[in-house]
């Protein structure tokens, strides 16, 4: 990487009152991070909310002492830097509106052509949880993606956990630098994940993981990744801000039903009633609102002559011969069937050969 491309994109993003969103617009109204800095304040100021806090933010010496300082740290430890102009830079992060301007990593992460699921929840994790979350792990081996979890107590760090030992590529997005792990207690997942995935962070080195910069981190986590699976979560916490900035970036969000008086089960079960999450039951939901390839669970099956079909299969299929192609909320509506069990019966009806999945959520009668 260019050092002194780097150099500037450190001053830049460690400048007061300069965010990620302000940091963007910058960019792209003078081309660079070096450039920014040399444009005169009075075409800065023209820039739309440029103010004068900051320009005069971006005249600060001590900007570049900060990032030389940094810079080092970088380079002493083998940092891998990712500017948002660079190709490498993960390409679902790269399209969210305030996507970190620089992002920080260690291990060997490779997210080209990968399949990135996020999985939050509560860091009180009972034993429905981890069943749970065992299975959605033994089942989406056949998809080889990559876990993303903030390395949290609870479901973040199970998650680590089995995607560690079932061998798939693991993220924990972190809070603060690279030159601690937090908690401490995870400091050996943390070390075996860099073997196959890695940490990720925005946050400089000296970074305390304060409050706030959990919900920074959040927006990472669900940028990252296609979709975000909440497990376990009360009416209030982190897992649920994660969802939430997923439904912002119009990432599919999908929630783990729990018995109405599980008091780790009320965050999910209100991502499903008020329609912010898809419900979870299963690897097919998942595959099916992705629009994975789904012959990857199974062999290809030959559509049959005289196949059975039993009553709510032969509605869907015959709706479908007889109006072609459709999407799968107007599927259920005409067939009135819940979404859930419309997904269920589609993949039914292609392991018999008598429906096929389309882009865009479409599905067509063989």
């Amino acid at each position: 990487m260019n050092q002194q491309a780097l150099l500037y994109y450190l001053a830049l993003q460690q400048a007061e009152g300069v965010g990620a969103v302000i940091a963007k617009k910058l960019l792209v109204h003078c081309g660079s991070a070096e450039a920014v800095f040399k444009e005169k304040t009075m075409q800065l100021s023209k820039i739309s909310g440029i103010g004068s806090k900051v320009t005069h933010a971006l005249k600060n010496k001590t900007l570049f002492e900060a990032a030389e300082k940094e810079l080092a740290f970088i380079s002493k430890n083998n940092i891998i830097c990712q500017l948002i102009t660079d190709e490498s830079y993960p390409e679902k992060l790269k399209h969210c509106p305030d996507a970190p301007i620089v992002l920080f990593s260690k291990g060997a992460i490779d997210l080209k052509n990968k399949k990135i699921i996020s999985i939050v929840g509560t860091r009180n994790i009972t034993n429905y949880g981890k069943e749970v979350l065992e299975a959605l792990i033994a089942d989406l081996l056949i998809f080889n993606p990559v876990i993303v979890s903030g390395l949290a107590y609870g479901i973040d760090i199970f998650a680590h956990q089995l995607a560690i030992k079932n061998n798939l590529q693991t993220i924990a997005v972190l809070a603060h630098g690279l030159d601690r792990i937090y908690p401490s207690a995870h400091q050996k997942a943390a070390v075996h994940m860099q073997e196959n995935g890695g940490l990720m962070t925005e946050f400089w080195s000296d970074t305390n993981p304060d409050k706030e910069n959990f919900i920074k981190r959040n927006r990472i986590i669900a940028g990252l990744s296609e979709a975000t699976i909440v497990i376990e979560s009360a009416s209030k916490g982190g897992s649920l801000i994660t969802a939430g900035i997923a439904n912002s970036y119009n990432r599919d969000v999908f929630a783990v039903p729990g018995k109405l008086s599980d008091k780790y089960s009320v965050g999910c079960n209100n991502l499903i009633k008020t329609n912010q999450a898809a419900l979870y039951s299963g690897v097919v939901d998942l595959a099916y609102l992705l629009n994975w390839e789904t012959k990857t669970i199974t062999k290809s099956v030959q559509k049959q002559l005289f196949v059975q079909l039993d009553n709510e299969e032969a509605t869907i299929y015959e709706f479908l011969n007889t109006n072609g192609k459709q999407q799968l909320d107007l599927i259920a509506l005409q067939c009135k069937m819940p979404i859930f069990k419309t997904v269920t019966i589609l993949f039914n009806l292609e392991l018999k050969g008598m429906v096929k999945p389309l882009p865009g959520k479409l599905y067509q009668a063989i």
